[in-house]
C-alpha cells in the first residue's frame, strides 16, 4: 500500500500541494483496510512525501524521495525502502596517504595509508550520486576485494566482514559541480550540487571512513524534524 501511494506521488500523479484522496477512498480503491491506509500514510509522513494538517487531508510536500537520519541506512537500502533500485560503480580506486583533514576525520596521522575511491551510485539507471570515499587502512582491503559494481558496501561489509555503521555525522552543504562532477552527474559545469560530508565510525568510535557525496539537484531530501523535546539540529558556519 505504501509503496503503491509512493510510486503515485513521485512518478506525479499527486504532484506537490495536491490532496490524498481520504482514507475511505484509498481504502476502497486499493481494497485496504482503513488500519492498513493509516499505517501507508504514516510511513509516507515518516519520509517527508506528505505533510499532515489537523482536520484535512494529506497534502503532498515533494515528490522525491526523502532520506531519513533516524537510522543510518546505506544508499541502496534507502532506494530500496522507496521502492526504488540502485546501483553502482567504482569509477577509480587507490592507495594514497591521507590529507591532513582527512586524517583528522579518520583519527589516523597526516600521511598515513588510506584508501580513495571515487563511486558514482544511479537510482533506476539515472546518475544521481558521486562518492569521494576515504577509507581507513584497516578497512581497505575488504573494500577493495568488493566488485566495482557492488550495490551496497554497508550491506556487503557486514555481511562479509561483521561491520556495523554505528554512528554518523554529516554535514550539508551546496557547491557548483566541477568538471567531473558534471561529466559524472550530466549536469552543466557549475550547476549546484547538495553536497553531504559524512564520516561513520563503528560503536566503539573507530572511524571507517570519510566521505564527500554530490547529489544531482532534485534527486534527494533531507529532512530535520525537531521539538521543544528533541532537537537534533545543529547549525554551523560552512
Amino acid at each position: 500500500m505504501a509503496a503503491a501511494l509512493r510510486r503515485a506521488i513521485t512518478e506525479g500523479r499527486y504532484p506537490v500541494g495536491a490532496t490524498l484522496p481520504s482514507e475511505a477512498e484509498l481504502a476502497a480503491a486499493h481494497g485496504a483496510s482503513r488500519g492498513t491506509v493509516r499505517q501507508a500514510v504514516a510511513a509516507l509522513l515518516a519520509e517527508g512525501l506528505v505533510g499532515s494538517r489537523q482536520g484535512a487531508r494529506r497534502v503532498v510536500l515533494s515528490t522525491t524521495p526523502s532520506q531519513s537520519f533516524t537510522e543510518l541506512r546505506s544508499f541502496a537500502q534507502w532506494a530500496r525502502a522507496g521502492g526504488r533500485t540502485a546501483g553502482g560503480l567504482v569509477l577509480s580506486s587507490s592507495r594514497g596517504t591521507a590529507r591532513a583533514e582527512e586524517a583528522g576525520l579518520l583519527q589516523v596521522p597526516p600521511g598515513a595509508p588510506v584508501l580513495h575511491v571515487l563511486r558514482l551510485r544511479t537510482l533506476d539507471g539515472d546518475p544521481v550520486l558521486l562518492e569521494r570515499t576515504v577509507y581507513a587502512e584497516w578497512i581497505a582491503p575488504a573494500v577493495e576485494a568488493l566488485p566495482d559494481d557492488c550495490e551496497s558496501v554497508t550491506e556487503r561489509l557486514r555481511r562479509d566482514e561483521g561491520l556495523v555503521f554505528a554512528h554518523g555525522e554529516h554535514h550539508i552543504d551546496a557547491v557548483a559541480a566541477g568538471t567531473a562532477d558534471a561529466d559524472h552527474l550530466r549536469v552543466r559545469r557549475g550547476s549546484p550540487l547538495l553536497r553531504v560530508r559524512r564520516t561513520t565510525t563503528t560503536a566503539e568510535g573507530r572511524p571507517v571512513e570519510t566521505s564527500d557525496d554530490r547529489y544531482r539537484p532534485g534527486s534527494v531530501v533531507f529532512t530535520v524534524r525537531n521539538s521543544t523535546q528533541t532537537n537534533p539540529l545543529t547549525r554551523t558556519h560552512a
